[in-house]
């Protein structure tokens, strides 16, 4: 026997007790509570998952709008949330089916139940109708369950729908991303083409550059070349006499000499001051003058001198003393005073160079030694003592004040150099360099360089010159 049966045969004997029953005497039944629906009970938590599924689903597509390459890795995983939430739907609705297949086979179980007692038995009225309203409340459960698939399957179209659409969104993302890989690649194309364009840029400005360099190179010897023809043209014109002159006048200085020695009548005292000019062999500068313009005589043998202050001076500057008096190997009679740089500036004179090509004109500028008066005049160079020029002093063009050339005068090369110093009234000692022959210490006190014999030894080397250098 099944249990379908058994349960049929259990109903009928309970009915058959039920009309059976004095209900007059009886305890009247209680109201009795309509049972909770099994899934009614359930409801309300899958839908609320169900909500809270979507929520989180919404959530994770606005997140994966902030950035692209996140967008599809998170469309994927609501993809699958989706596609699982859609499973248990699905489950969930087959549930239901079968549960109202279950519900409706035991209405039709009822219902042949029903019949069957009604063939079987006369039931009464309230058993009829006790059996009618379990009836129309499993119907009603029916109903419920069938509004609840309508439901679910709204529901579940709803999320097919929102899963196109996610699709859709889906496609979209991917398209923006190809988009945004083309726009990548273009612009890594447009980068290498600028980076070429920018090369070619680059070449050509390096060999800009190099065009400007030697063109800079080219102007900078031209420069060179213009300077030196600028020079050689200065070099070999000459200067006017005027100008030597102007310039000698505002460069010349003041030696002064203060020597004492023994005389007849006791201590004699000897001082001079001269007017000459500084000049320079390249290495040390010097104030150039002729013996005859110190203290000093040649003409006079063992005169030992006791004391001698020499000073150079200029028209407002300070008197600087100097220590040393030379007189010349090339010829004893030219006296040098030896300057150092800081007595050269603060005297704020030009320093004269010598002549390095003394031959180049045939006339040169003669300057009296005392300023007053200079003009231009020829000389010739003497085969026999090359180291000297004669002056022709018989002619003088445009002479410039009232002086017969002698002694100690200057002569100028035209070209501003110093050319020499007049040894005697016909011939200028060519200077080359200051090497000194005997030289005195300027003191108080020089008894001990035995002057005397130091002027004897030069009076013999002029006596032994030729007696036209004399």
């Amino acid at each position: 026997m099944n249990k379908t049966l058994l349960l049929i045969l259990c109903d009928f004997l309970l009915l058959t007790l039920l009309a059976l029953t004095r209900w007059e005497t009886a305890e009247p039944p209680r109201p009795k509570q309509p049972p909770v629906p099994e899934l009614a009970a359930n409801a309300v938590t899958k839908d609320q998952d169900l909500v809270e599924v979507m929520r989180q689903s919404l959530a994770d597509e606005q997140s994966a709008r902030d950035e692209i390459a996140q967008r599809l890795s998170q469309t994927d995983a609501a993809l699958a949330a989706r596609e699982q939430s859609l499973t248990q739907v699905q489950a969930e609705r087959a549930a239901v089916a079968a549960t109202l297949a279950e519900t409706q086979r035991q209405a039709a179980d009822l219902g042949k139940k029903a019949g069957a007692a009604a063939q079987e038995a006369a039931l009464t009225k309230e058993q009829l109708a006790q059996i009618q309203r379990e009836l129309a409340e499993k119907q009603a459960e029916a109903e419920r369950q069938r509004r609840e698939l309508a439901a679910r399957e709204k529901q579940l179209s709803d999320a097919q729908r929102q899963l196109g659409e996610t699709q859709k969104q889906n496609q979209m993302l991917t398209m923006a991303v190809v988009v945004s890989e083309q726009e990548k690649k273009n612009l890594r194309e447009t980068a290498d083409t600028l980076k070429t364009q920018v090369e070619l840029e680059r070449t050509e400005r390096l060999k800009v550059q190099e065009a400007a360099s030697q063109l800079a190179q080219g102007v900078g010897q031209l420069a060179e070349k213009s300077g030196e023809l600028t020079k050689e043209i200065r070099d070999n014109r000459p200067i006017n006499a005027n100008i030597l002159f102007s310039d000698y006048v505002s460069n010349r200085v003041t030696a002064a000499f203060t020597a004492t020695r023994k005389g007849f009548l006791g201590q004699a005292k000897s001082a001079r001051e001269t007017n000459t000019v500084l000049v320079t062999d390249g290495r040390q500068v010097y104030a150039l003058l002729h013996i005859a313009d110190t203290p000093f005589a040649l003409g006079e043998y063992g005169v030992d001198w006791e004391s001698l202050a020499v000073e150079l001076s200029k028209a407002g500057a300070a008197r600087n003393a100097t220590s040393t008096v030379n007189f010349l190997q090339h010829d004893p009679r030219i006296v040098t005073l030896p300057v150092d740089p800081s007595q050269a500036a603060a005297l704020g004179a030009k320093v004269y160079p010598l002549a390095t090509d003394p031959f180049k004109f045939p006339e040169a500028v003669l300057i009296d030694g005392g300023g007053r008066g200079y003009g231009e005049v020829g000389f010739k160079l003497d085969p026999e003592d090359p180291g000297f020029v004669r002056v022709d002093n018989r002619f003088f063009k445009r002479l410039v004040g009232d002086f017969t050339p002698k002694r100690g005068d200057l002569v100028l090369a035209k070209t501003g150099e110093l050319l020499g110093i007049m040894v005697n009234n016909d011939y200028c000692a060519l200077l080359k360099n200051f090497s000194p022959a005997k030289s005195i210490q300027a003191g108080p006190d020089i008894k001990a360089q035995a002057t005397g014999a130091l002027f004897d030894s030069l009076i013999a080397r002029v006596r032994a010159m030729p007696p036209k250098l004399q």
